[in-house]
């Protein structure tokens, strides 16, 4: 196909961001599911932690200003498979628990575009209890248009500056997947790229998702004096980069600052932003950068341009910080578009806590470490990392097989320190049907470490959801026989027997 016959769209327009919609509302929850888009680094205890520690200190300062009556809105946008909400909210509710002290209600309100990601959320068992006690909603949320928020159970609109505190915003993976303007620089001028999209002529015309993957870009360029009038709402981050900048390609997230315009407008008090993504906070980082490159994973991303979103709401007056230190693989940011926004000092030192001085980037480099070395690994440094990393469901399915290697050698001590955290890892844990089976690890573990209570409760939950083989099922036997547990023992020999006849184990059981 020659690319002259090809349109050529503001970056914005092209059409692979409607594709990126389709993606999503075609996929839904099984976009997460299959694994085909990357949530781990958003999506784990540590950062849920990071995060639940910086609202808690909000509401601390919420509080010591007087203003404990009226709810804080926690909204998350770009939901996803609803896993950072459990655990943000698990550990957030914890931390209020423990600290027993006066701070204002809470809500935190899910939000995506895809209706099947509500329809998800509104069934899974581990949300439910939340929104039972009335902390949790749902809402259909479109970044590039919308200005109110319509929640699915309390039936509550969330209009223009009905918020009496501040809106607080999560987003993760969000700005690098929304539409972009892409600009160009170079001697002081202001070029708009603009894109066309060709695909290899391979006769029949491919999937709609297909093409995501197989487009490939050609830029085009244009004077773009329009960036540089005054009446451009981002005319100060234009101008400095029309001064600090030359032969470097910008993307420029005009849709996700009118979002944040368009939330922050909720609120008589502002907003504060958490935010955390694969994006340059740096000028540095933009200079003579080429342009674009998309990152395919099932969908696709781009960088997210923090600095002009920093900048933009720095010259309003607003508190920001990313970590002093270079990050690596994910770079997370606070922003404070608040009145007298140093004096949350609680959210600052919560920031610098759990993000500036050792955050999610570190653990994720780390963990990376960890992948690669785990062979070599003792039980006391696996449980070391495994606590570090906030009792992760993951963490514990990678090093199942090495801590049973190690299981003859385990000591009391570390026994228990095993046993308190595989319960405290299933409190934490949210299912989403994955293929893995971590109530059966759980349970095979324990029963080797002869903890035969602990055993007999994760085979059950193991066995609640899968028929069980013949081997789950005499072990299932076996910790009832050391439980004394008579009739559910022979009820399970019996299991095994119709499994496997002549299974000499069952039979024993039996009195064969």
């Amino acid at each position: 196909m020659n690319n002259s016959d090809q349109p050529i769209y503001r970056f914005s327009e092209a059409p692979i961001w409607e594709l990126q919609r389709a993606y999503f509302e075609e996929q839904g929850i099984e976009a997460w599911q299959n694994e085909e888009v990357p949530q781990y680094i958003t999506n784990n205890p540590v950062i849920a932690t990071a995060y639940a520690e910086i609202l808690f200190g909000f509401l601390q300062d919420r509080a010591r200003l007087g203003h404990l009556a009226e709810p804080v809105t926690i909204l998350e946008l770009g939901a996803g498979s609803g896993r950072l909400a459990f655990q943000v909210l698990k550990e957030l509710g914890e931390l209020i628990d423990y600290a027993g002290i006066a701070l204002p209600p809470y809500r935190y309100v899910m939000s995506d575009l895809p209706v099947k990601n509500m329809a998800y959320w509104q069934q899974h068992p581990s949300l439910k209890p939340f929104v039972q006690q009335g902390i949790l909603d749902f809402a259909k949320f479109d970044a590039v248009h919308d200005a109110e928020l319509h929640l699915t159970q309390s039936g509550d609109t969330i209009k223009k500056a009905s918020l009496k505190q501040p809106l607080l915003i999560i987003a993760n993976y969000f700005f690098d997947s929304i539409p972009q303007e892409l600009i160009y620089v170079d001697e002081g001028n202001i070029f708009e790229c603009r894109v066309s999209l060709t695909l290899p002529d391979e006769g029949e015309a491919p999937a709609a998702l297909d093409m995501l993957e197989r487009m490939v870009p050609e830029y085009h360029y244009r004077r773009a004096a329009e960036y540089e009038q005054k009446s451009y709402p981002y005319l100060d981050v234009i101008e400095l980069y029309k001064q600090k900048l030359e032969d470097s390609h910008i993307l420029f997230p005009e849709t996700g600052l009118d979002c944040l315009e368009r939330l922050g407008q909720l609120s008589q008090e502002g907003f504060a932003l958490l935010t955390a993504d694969k994006g340059d906070h740096r000028l540095d980082n933009w200079a003579f950068a080429e342009p674009p490159k998309l990152i395919h994973h099932g969908s696709f991303s781009l960088t997210a341009n923090y600095h002009a979103i920093q900048q933009a709401f720095e010259r309003k007056g607003a508190w920001s910080h990313f970590t002093e230190h270079h990050y690596k693989n994910l770079n997370v940011g606070c922003i404070l578009m608040l009145q007298s926004p140093t004096s949350y000092a609680n959210t600052r030192l919560a920031y610098r806590r759990f993000v500036d001085r050792f955050g999610p980037d570190d653990f994720f480099s780390m963990k990376l470490w960890f992948d690669e070395h785990l062979d070599q690994l003792g039980l006391a440094q696996m449980l070391a990392f495994w606590r570090l990393g906030r009792y992760d469901a993951q963490l514990f399915l990678q090093s199942a097989k090495r801590m049973l290697l190690l299981v003859p050698d385990t000591g009391e001590e570390e026994m228990e320190d095993l046993r308190q955290g595989i319960h405290l890892m299933w409190a934490g844990y949210y299912p989403m049907n994955e293929k893995h089976d971590l109530a059966l690890d759980c349970a095979v573990l324990l029963y080797q470490l002869e903890l035969y209570e602990d055993a007999r409760v994760f085979f059950e939950r193991s066995l609640s959801e899968n028929e069980g083989t013949a081997e789950t099922l005499y072990s299932m036997a076996i910790c009832c026989y050391e439980l004394e547990r008579e009739t559910e023992e022979l009820a399970y020999a019996q299991r095994v027997l119709t499994l496997d006849p002549q299974h000499e184990g069952a039979r024993a059981l039996l009195r064969f």
